[in-house]
Formats: structure tokens, sequence, C-alpha cells
């Protein structure tokens, strides 16, 4: 048996496989949003997809056209919400369903890496989000800034000339391109550092530090914090919240 994992976000769609009997992740990958309509074709070698699991941040029509994608494979799908309390995180949002669901997800991840640690989630995709879990599994709150690409379009609204390829991250940044790109990592990872020195305040100690999301790369270099990269945090909540639900059957071990 596979459970397919699915990650709808703002511009992309990342999927997973899970295999129940080699406990690991047989496959992934991503599509733009664009492209949701040839999801079916991508898993048509990965036979055995009994069911899927997601979490969809992307609306009503993208989520609907994931949905055409699972019904054309035969596989029953189901969406996460973001609840007070699941998986041992519980959810310190003023309004708990507000939260998104990828942050949600990402949380639960989190704790399954540190039961009993505190933990900085930072994820980099079209927005940023830096979230903080207590050592508790209280997840105390946490921000959301422009990704590297809602910077750069916002620039290049607001100020002309700026219409230059993608830069690199630079100590001492001497084009328009690398100027751009390094102002956009610092200005994400100065934010990291004050949530970080937060959390470090309200738990006592020093907190783990998650690196995710498909544009995490780009900001390794300035991050400043020592962390761990965390490819597939969202997939590892996913897994969790299936597991509570009954969708994850124990691997055979007769054959």
């Amino acid at each position: 048996m596979s459970l397919l994992l699915l990650d709808l976000g703002n511009t992309r769609l990342k999927w997973g496989v899970w295999d129940a009997r080699q406990q690991t992740l047989s496959a992934s990958g991503a599509l733009p949003q664009l492209a949701i309509e040839s999801l079916a074709e991508a898993l048509a070698p990965h036979r055995g997809i009994a069911a899927a699991i997601g979490c969809a941040v992307a609306g009503a029509l993208p989520t609907a056209r994931v949905e055409a994608q699972l019904e054309a494979l035969g596989v029953r799908g189901q969406w996460i919400h973001s609840l007070p309390q699941q998986c041992g995180v519980r959810n310190g949002y003023t309004h708990p369903g507000m939260l998104g669901t990828d942050r949600w997800a990402a949380l639960i991840g989190a704790r399954g890496r540190f039961p009993a640690q505190p933990v900085l989630i930072i994820s980099v995709g079209t927005a940023v989000t830096i979230d903080c879990l207590d050592a508790d599994g209280r997840f105390v709150g946490g921000v959301i800034l422009p990704g590297f690409g809602l910077m750069l379009r916002a620039l290049e609204m607001g100020t002309a000339g700026l219409n230059v390829p993608e830069g690199e991250l630079r100590e001492f940044p001497n084009n328009t391109s690398d100027a751009l790109m390094t102002g956009g990592a610092l200005a994400i990872a100065g934010a990291a550092r004050q949530m970080h020195e937060r959390l470090r305040r309200l738990a006592g100690q020093e907190p783990q530090v998650l690196l995710t999301g498909g544009a995490a790369p780009k900001l390794e270099l300035a991050l400043g914090l020592q962390h761990q990269t965390a490819e597939h945090l969202v997939f590892d909540g996913l897994l969790r919240i299936a597991e509570q639900r009954g969708l994850l059957a124990p691997p055979d071990l007769g054959n």
C-alpha cells in the first residue's frame, strides 16, 4: 500500500508517495499550478496508491482541479484542517482554523522530530513563514513576510529599471541583481534571527531551527543560525495526521 501526500501551495503542487511497506518516501515531485492536470500522468508509474492526504492553501479552484486528478486515478483524497490541538501540538492562533494548513502540518512534523524541544520553523516559498513552537508543543505564533519573488516584483513595480536577472548572495553586492538577492536574503534572515531570540527567551533554552520550502537554499548562507534543512517537513506532518486517521496500514511483515 502507498499513500499519496499533497501540498498545494500558492505556486506549486508538491507531491510524495509514501511506501508503507518500506516506510519511506519512494517518490516525490512538484508541478506548477498551471500543470495540475498532469498529476495523474506523473503518478501513473506509481501503482498501489490507496489513499491521499493533503493540505491546500491555494483556494477552491486549484483544489478542485487536484480532486479531479485524484478521481481520475481512482484515489480517495482527504484534506486536513488546522485544529485547536492535534498530534501533540496545541494551536495558539487566536482563531485556530485560520492558520494555514501547510503551516499546521509543518508544526506537527517539527514536533515529531523534536518532541520535547522548542523549534523555530522557517519556510521559504512564495511567502515566508517563521513559526515558533514551544517545548511543550504549543504553537505560540509566527510571522509572514514576502518571499524572494514577491520582494523582487514589488521593487520592479515601484522602481524604474529594476527588470534584471536573478542575482547571487554576496558579502558586498556590486551589481543590481546581486544587491536585490542579498537584500531579500538579509531581510528574511533578520526576521528569522529576531524570532529565534524571542523564542529563546520564552522557552529558556536554545531552539532547534528547521529550514524548509522550495526557496530555502537561497537563504541558507545568509541565515546566521545553526539549523537543519527539512526538505519534506509538511509531508512529515501529513504522515502523522494520516496515522491518526488510520490511513497508514502497518507494514506487511509476512512478505
